[in-house]
This record gives C-alpha cells, sequence and structure tokens, in this order.
C-alpha cells in the first residue's frame, strides 16, 4: 500500500523537501513556438555526491530562493504529489481538486 498525499501549503512543501536535502530551483525552457517559460524543479543532494561535484548537478537548473519557487508553484496553479514510502519521490501536479 502507498502512503501518497498532495501538498498545497508552503510551509508542508518546503519542509518536505528541506527533510530530505532538497533544494528548489528553477529552469528555463522554451516550447515548440519558441516561447520561454519557467519550470519548476527540486534538486535532492546524493548521498554519496561531494557538494560542488560538477557532475551531480541538473544541466539547465538555476538553484533560487524558496520564496520564488513558491510564488512560481501559485502562478502555475501546481501542487506537490509525494509518495513518504519513498525517500525523494514527487512529481508536480495541477492544484485543481487536489487535497491537503
Amino acid at each position: 500500500m502507498t502512503d501518497v498525499h498532495t501538498l498545497t501549503r508552503h510551509r508542508d512543501i518546503q519542509n518536505w523537501v528541506t527533510d530530505r536535502r532538497g533544494i528548489p530551483a528553477i529552469a528555463r525552457v522554451r516550447n515548440s513556438f519558441g516561447e520561454v517559460r519557467a519550470q519548476l524543479r527540486l534538486s535532492f543532494q546524493r548521498a554519496n555526491a561531494a557538494k560542488n561535484d560538477p557532475a551531480s548537478q541538473d544541466d539547465g537548473m538555476s538553484p533560487c530562493s524558496w520564496t520564488a519557487w513558491l510564488a512560481e508553484l501559485d502562478r502555475q496553479q501546481l501542487a506537490l504529489k509525494v509518495d513518504s514510502t519513498k525517500a525523494d519521490s514527487f512529481e508536480l501536479v495541477e492544484r485543481r481538486g487536489a487535497v491537503n
């Protein structure tokens, strides 16, 4: 049985991510029309990765403040769906119909 929760409250999202040694990031990506949009990401430090190891960083990802990340989450009307049985299993989903 999985223990899946959809988090919408900023405090709950930030606590879930930081408890798993994650940091917020935003990548600027182009759609098929060439328009740039913000794509929210979360980066989790791997246990064996050195803190400043460039190989452990995702290309195109810019770390950002929680304020900026959460503001973009709200602007895109997204929520964080997490599986508490897995260390850093998550996905960003539409907030519509999401339950805390």
